[in-house]
């Protein structure tokens, strides 16, 4: 049967095809953006997949049908094109460097030099971690941020038609206190077009203890963004400023004085080619002006607080935790081998965001063997030997506490209580609202309680502890009372929450004393000009009499 050839039997001229191919080629690069550098695997794929088009352009006028059903297709003459060879040579020994480059950059070669690439620290737990006041517990978790931020944009009828909440909720501390910060969006491509000149012209703040949230509205909008397109959407503008960094994370971030900025984190790979992944460098970008300034993670400004992504902290501290005898014990016996348990969550220690996780035996994962402290700005760690309930079973006693109202609580964070070592979270309603809060002791787990306010839940918390003796009441200080005498040169009487106090001031003495009348009936005796002794202790703005002594 007579052969019939899918494609023209003329090969197209070579400036045609090399037109073609640089053409697809910018394409790809526009689309895809990979970093030019060796590590990046988006390169290798980029220059594999360019590779193989230019191998179908070669190979497309030689594609023949050939009739039989046993084989409808087959190559003509290809194996004598010289270009057919060279390509497919280069394909597959890249191909092969690609493969190689992982198996030498993996854990299974490299497992000591993986699990150093944490430093962790012991920490003391009561020294560390202070008890911190209720305006800067971190009650909300970005499902309740989202909830409250859509409820604020609802309520704006001149950006809700144009605009929508995007999905980025990343906690910080913005002028010490936590909150979490989305920006809005374009609300579709057309919204875009009829939008881009002005730019996106606020983002919503979520204080992340009183729950309050406000929509900022900007001076000028934010030119340079995740959702904006072409030139201006913030990938393709660092990949142009920047051709060689390979950017990690990018979390969206303020000043101290609310300016919104993205915190672009730049890979850096210390284990062969793809291996080793950790921070070497950070971009922060101007949203609104696209200005960038490029930084070392040590000179980096201290109002960032996301350099190294929760993920990637976590990855880093399983490294260290599992490979500490090596790839195969980590698999086999697993001997002294801890990872963390399976959430996260953030807690804000002078002016950084740690993130905390429990650890765990991989042998036993019934209860934790302590936790990590991970600063997300420097990469410090910090372990503390503490055994206790895992997160889970400390969700589960909170949620049975209030089993009757269906309530589920959000990942523990980690707070100091009475020096005592306590997981605590909200518990939220069917509709993701925070109803209540819980506190649970790490090390029993069946001492929990909860409230409808945060300082209702300590009392009862501390309550349980003293009740479990687990606490004991702190003893009364010891008052050291100093005797004084003299003349009364001014008397007078005020009541103090419904208390009568005498007020007195003696000749050569500038002192104010204060005499409560309850315990120092004898004062309504005396008068301008007559002697007294008496002994008192220091107080904050006088000196409180204790006892009046009779001359």
């Amino acid at each position: 049967m007579k052969r019939k050839k899918i494609f023209s039997g003329k090969i197209p001229p070579k400036p045609v095809m090399i037109i073609a191919a640089l053409l697809l080629f910018a394409i790809y690069y526009y689309i895809a953006l990979p970093a030019v550098n060796i590590h990046s695997v988006g390169l290798w794929k980029f220059i594999l997949g360019f590779l193989v088009i230019i191998l179908v352009l070669v190979c497309a006028p030689h594609i023949e049908q050939t009739g039989d059903s046993r084989r409808p297709i087959r190559l003509h003459l290809v194996q004598k094109s010289m270009r057919f060879k060279v390509i497919l040579s280069l394909i597959v020994i890249l191909g092969a460097i690609y493969f190689i480059g992982f198996l030498l950059s993996s854990p299974i070669i490299n497992a000591k030099k993986y699990q150093q690439l944490m430093t962790v620290e012991k920490g003391e737990f009561s020294e560390d971690i202070a008890q911190i006041s209720y305006d800067q517990i971190p009650l909300l978790d970005s499902e309740s941020a989202s909830i409250l931020a859509s409820r604020k944009m609802g309520s704006l009828v001149d950006l809700a038609s144009q605009f929508e909440v995007s999905d980025l909720y990343n906690q910080i501390n913005y002028q010490d206190q936590p909150v979490r910060i989305t920006p809005l969006r374009y609300a579709g491509l057309i919204k875009w077009f009829t939008n881009k000149n002005n730019g996106i012209s606020a983002y919503i703040r979520i204080d992340m203890a009183s729950q309050k949230t406000e929509l900022v509205r900007l001076k000028e909008g934010m030119k340079y963004t995740l959702y904006d397109h072409f030139g201006r959407n913030l990938y393709r503008h660092l990949r142009f400023k920047y051709p060689t960094y390979i950017f990690d994370d990018i979390s969206f971030e303020l000043d101290e004085e609310g300016t919104p900025y993205w915190v672009c984190s730049v890979s850096q790979y210390k284990i062969g080619l793809f291996g080793g992944h950790t921070i070497g460098r950070v971009v922060l970008c101007n949203a609104i002006t696209g200005e960038c300034e490029d930084y070392s993670v040590e000179d980096a400004p201290s109002w960032v607080d996301r350099v190294y992504s929760a993920s990637l902290l976590v990855e880093l501290y399983d490294y260290y935790g599992t490979l500490k005898h090596g790839f195969l014990n980590s698999i086999l016996s697993q001997k002294d081998c801890l990872s963390t348990t399976n959430g996260y969550n953030y807690l804000a220690i002078n002016d950084d965001v740690w993130v905390y996780t429990g650890v765990t035996s991989i042998t036993s994962d019934q209860s934790n063997v302590g936790f990590v402290l991970m600063n997300q700005r420097t990469m410090e760690t910090k372990y503390y030997e503490i055994e206790g309930a895992i997160e889970d079973s400390a969700m589960s006693s909170a949620e049975g506490k209030v089993q009757n109202l269906g309530y589920v609580a959000t990942f523990p964070l980690l707070l100091n209580i009475d020096k005592q070592p306590t997981y605590f979270m909200s518990l939220k309603d069917a509709s993701g609202l925070v109803k209540k809060y819980a506190m649970v002791n790490v090390q029993n787990y069946q001492i929990v309680s909860t409230g409808d306010s945060v300082a209702e839940c300590e009392k009862g918390y501390t309550t349980l502890l003293k009740e479990n003796k687990v606490t004991e009441d702190e003893p009364e200080p010891v008052v050291t009372l100093t005797e004084t005498s003299g003349k009364i040169q001014k008397i007078a009487e005020a009541v103090i929450d419904g208390n009568s106090h005498y007020y007195i001031l003696l000749d050569q003495s500038d002192d104010i004393f204060d005499v409560p009348v309850g315990s120092n009936l004898t004062i309504i005796r005396y008068n301008v000009g007559d002697p007294i002794t008496f002994e008192y202790k220091e107080g904050v703005d006088s000196k409180t009499v204790i006892n009046i002594k009779e001359n």
